[in-house]
């Protein structure tokens, strides 16, 4: 063997052995960190009425903006990773979860509630999430669908955890201890982040140090400015920051991908409406069954059942959509999922009676399971690989929207009606209106697909995605290092 191939092999040796596990659980508690985290805010939404005398629209801003940044700062973490590496991400975002949570224990108004536990912690969670994420694609290669699937058990974790430990500490110590205590917690992240060492993968840079990799032609062009060089041609450098800013925007952000490939562009649409609805019954189930005469102890308890649910369901659902049977029938499943989701809502309207609701609850969480399983596996179905990174920017922004917009809409109507079975008429309506538009759409588009390749000579060589109308495999022997993607879960 020659001295290139062992060295090759020295190189990612750390891969799927050893230290790479200890990543796998250092990413395990990031998740229920930090995606886990938002579920238990619902806890504290009647306390926190209470103390800035706010309605229920002001209220429900705090959660929504945190979901949102949660959510839609996956670029801003790409550019981040991409430029300090993954260990620096996820620890600076732990640092910001713990410091924004520790300031919130401090706040006068509700508003500055939005700035600190809104904005900051969100923003650091993305930081923790994805970095995390993207550090375990290079620790894992032969296992890391393996690695993935036993991860996003952190999430039903904290799902199940953090709402049985938020009301414990808020009837012992009040909302604002309480939040300086998940200050502390939070920066358990910092912890998690030092654990991903960097490594060094076979033919390339270590993946903490990508600055390394960075084109010629761009670090002799900067090299020439920051000698204090100006162009002798003002508009052709104006031109060439427009031409880099245009692919810049390309890069993270598929404008181009949404406008020709229909799959995409229907995905899209239907889960950014969708999400109008989703978070709306973790927002305020909580407050309606504490209004209708649940203890506080046992409303908490409902939010834990669907993690705890959803840590069982969530692994089966998986597998069960990557049956061959399922293959390029998956977007139904997830429609289904959505339709389930949506049908549920109505059990909270006919009663809400604990033992009602814990059934609720159960259903609930199999449709969630679904819908967490497959929302990104559906999106690999309709975009080429090459350029899933770009088309999932601008799929995670569009929906940050919606999940930022959705809750406090609902919460005006709640204020204006007294009524929160709106929130449940509200919820159902998009995610029906939402499952509907896919199935149907997908089924017509589907059609449309087979019509048109009736009409024309087999190909060779097939895409596989049938719904979109570009190659979705890369060229053989160009295999790419694991690209920085950023990630979210729902």
């Amino acid at each position: 063997m020659s001295q290139g191939g062992a060295a090759a092999r020295d190189a990612a040796k750390p891969q799927d052995r050893g230290w790479a596990w200890m990543v796998l659980l250092a990413a395990v508690l990031l998740q229920g960190l930090t995606l886990g985290f938002p579920s238990c805010i619902g806890v504290f939404f009647t306390d926190l009425q209470r103390e800035f005398q706010a309605s229920n629209s002001e209220t429900s801003w705090f959660p929504s903006i945190m979901v949102a940044v949660l959510h839609g700062g996956g670029p801003l973490c790409s550019i981040l990773v991409k430029r300090f590496g993954c260990r620096f991400a996820v620890m600076l975002g732990g640092l910001l979860s713990g410091v924004g949570m520790v300031s919130s224990s401090f706040c006068k108004s509700i508003s500055q509630l939005y700035l600190t536990a809104g904005l900051i912690t969100g923003l650091g969670s993305c930081f923790s999430f994805q970095a995390g994420v993207t550090a375990l694609g290079y620790y894992f290669v032969r296992w890391q669908t393996l690695a993935n699937a036993m991860a996003s058990t952190g999430v039903s974790l904290g799902f199940t955890l953090w709402p049985l430990l938020s009301q414990y500490l808020l009837d012992e110590m009040g909302w604002r201890n309480t939040f300086l205590i998940f200050g502390g917690i939070l920066l358990n992240s910092c912890v998690c982040g030092a654990i991903m060492r960097p490594i060094q993968l076979a033919s390339r840079s270590p993946l903490q140090s990508p600055k390394h990799a960075e084109e010629p032609g761009r670090r002799a062009e900067e090299a020439q400015l920051s000698n204090g060089a100006s162009s002798p041609h003002p508009e052709l450098q104006q031109q060439t920051r427009r031409t880099a800013c245009f692919q810049m925007l390309q890069k993270y952000l598929a404008f181009d991908i949404f406008c020709q490939n229909k799959g995409y562009q229907i995905y899209t649409i239907g889960v950014t409406w969708m999400m109008m609805g989703f978070a709306l019954p973790h927002v305020y189930l909580v407050p309606y069954a504490i209004q209708n005469g649940v203890e506080e102890r046992k409303a908490a308890l409902l939010i834990s059942v669907i993690g705890f649910i959803n840590i069982f369901i969530r692994p089966f659902t998986g597998l069960l959509s990557g049956h061959r049977v399922f293959t390029g029938r998956r977007i139904y499943l997830f429609s289904l999922a959505v339709l389930l989701c949506g049908l549920s809502n109505f059990i909270c309207v006919i009663s809400a009676e604990f033992s009602v609701l814990i059934i609720y609850c159960v259903i609930l969480s199999i449709a969630m399971s679904g819908i967490g399983a497959l929302t990104f596996q559906v999106l690999m179905d309709v975009v080429e690989m090459d350029r899933f990174s770009s088309a999932l920017g601008l799929f995670t922004i569009l929906e940050s929207i919606t999940l930022l917009i959705g809750p406090p809409l609902t919460g005006l109507l709640v204020d204006l009606t007294s009524d929160f079975h709106y929130v449940f008429y509200n919820s159902s309506f998009f995610l029906i209106s939402a499952a509907l538009f896919m199935g149907l759409s997908f089924c017509a588009l589907e059609k449309k697909n087979k019509v048109k390749e009736a009409s024309k000579a087999p190909l060779d060589n097939p895409s596989r995605s049938q719904y979109s109308e570009m190659p979705t495999e890369p060229q053989p022997g160009s295999q790419s290092p694991p690209a920085v993607v950023y990630i979210t879960s729902i």
